[in-house]
């Protein structure tokens, strides 16, 4: 029996979770949910966390992962994102691999012969990757101390970024009974996060929902007059030596938005799906390292990129949801400084929005759902209330108060009392 004495002088798993996190990642101290999820996952549990963008979610598998024995498996659903998280690690000290189409047979072979002899603490997979047979027979060998299942709104057809991949992974809870799971999002609303729950086997799982508050995001919207261009020039350069995000609806337009950005003397960089593997990660590097440089991109870029100086991000087109919204705009002032979200929007974007959902192959209830996110979105972005507030209301938060420092908040905003018009209407 241990003594009180003893007991006392032993560190509790949070300590030394506590002690990792100053050690290896530079942290004092856990932020917000951080702590009790890790606690739950240190415990040997099953969880859920919607932390917000900015929020720490990677910390709260990869502590639990570096101190439960075993290699903690990480499921992800872009190899830029993968990569970036990788490097990073490896950089702070931490035994991190990846398996993914871009590893070569001699790179992968020497990644499983560490997994062997025990000395990798994570490894980053795809969902496709994972899910196929040699890979699952592999790892039924390998001793797991806990698989996360990152960007889990994914799983949802109900989210904004739903990839059928994802719902392989449900099969994991019978893979692997023995191991803690835990699903990480930044964003899902009341019903994704019931879908998550049901698809990945988590319904008796404790849920962690953090507040969606993000006090250092000034937020506005405009409508486009004229040509969203020469609006998004006018933004930049009235923003100098400043690092920002633009975000635009096809290849072909951040080719162009960046190419008259450049014009205009300011140093922007497009980024898109479509160009050479190798051009988009030295644009990214450069980015990353950059004290004052645009990125003009599609959604491609971002999920997982850690810049915290991101002191903007525009919208020259409207994201897809509100979910996508407060992704793509918290990817500014993850230093917790100030720092801008601006959306520009017109009738036609959303249009547009609606015609394409309704020319996908997908069940009516889901295009019922993805046309009523829309409609919410430009509500948001039409609508003459605090645009932080709802947002945070939109993800089912009680209590809300505004933010004080948005466009409508601080009267940036035109309305007019309608009430006369619409009754006669």
């Amino acid at each position: 029996r241990m003594t009180p004495a003893l007991a006392e002088a032993r560190p509790s798993p949070l300590d030394a979770a506590r002690d990792v996190l100053r050690r290896t990642f530079g942290h004092a101290e856990f932020r917000g949910l951080q702590a009790a999820v890790i606690g739950e996952v240190l415990a040997g549990r099953c969880a859920m966390a919607v932390l917000p963008t900015g929020g720490g979610k990677s910390l709260c598998y990869q502590i639990p992962a570096m101190l439960r024995p075993g290699l903690g498996l990480v499921v992800s659903p872009l190899i830029a994102l993968m990569t970036d998280q990788v490097a990073a690690l490896v950089q702070s000290g931490v035994a991190a691999a990846r398996l993914d189409s871009n590893i070569g047979p001699d790179e992968r072979t020497e990644t499983w012969r560490r997994i062997e002899r025990g000395e990798l603490d994570l490894l980053y997979v795809s969902p496709e990757g994972l899910m196929q047979p040699h890979m699952l027979d592999r790892l039924a060998r390998t001793p797991l101390s806990l698989i996360a299942i990152d960007e889990a709104h994914c799983v949802s057809q109900w989210g904004h970024d739903f990839r059928p991949e994802y719902r392989m992974l449900g099969r994991l809870a019978e893979l692997f009974p023995s191991v803690p799971r835990l699903a990480v999002t930044a964003t899902a609303d009341a019903r994704t996060r019931e879908d998550i729950r049901a698809e990945l086997w988590l319904e008796g799982s404790p849920e962690f929902v953090a507040s969606f508050a993000r006090p250092e995001l000034i937020l506005s919207a405009e409508r486009k007059r004229g040509t969203a261009a020469k609006r998004v020039i006018e933004l930049v350069t009235a923003r100098p030596e400043r690092s920002g995000v633009v975000y635009a609806g096809s290849r072909d337009k951040t080719e162009s938005l960046a190419e008259a950005l450049r014009k205009a003397g300011v140093p922007a960089l497009a980024y898109h799906a479509g160009l050479d593997k190798q051009v988009r990660e030295e644009r990214l590097t450069t980015f990353l390292e950059a004290d004052a440089a645009v990125m003009v991109a599609t959604i491609a870029f971002g999920m997982g990129v850690d810049k915290p100086d991101v002191r903007f991000v525009i919208h020259a087109d409207p994201p897809a949801s509100i979910e996508a919204y407060w992704q793509e705009i918290g990817r500014a002032g993850r230093d917790g400084e100030p720092a801008e979200g601006i959306t520009l929007y017109g009738a036609s974007d959303m249009a547009w929005a609606l015609r394409r959902i309704g020319e996908r192959d997908v069940d009516e209830a889901v295009k019922q759902v993805q046309v009523r996110k829309v409609r919410q979105l430009y509500a948001l972005l039409h609508g003459a209330g605090c645009r932080a507030a709802a947002v945070r209301r939109y993800f089912g938060e009680a209590g809300v108060e505004p933010c004080g420092q948005c466009d409508v908040c601080t009267g940036g905003v035109e309305t007019v009392d309608a009430t006369v018009a619409a009754q006669k209407a």
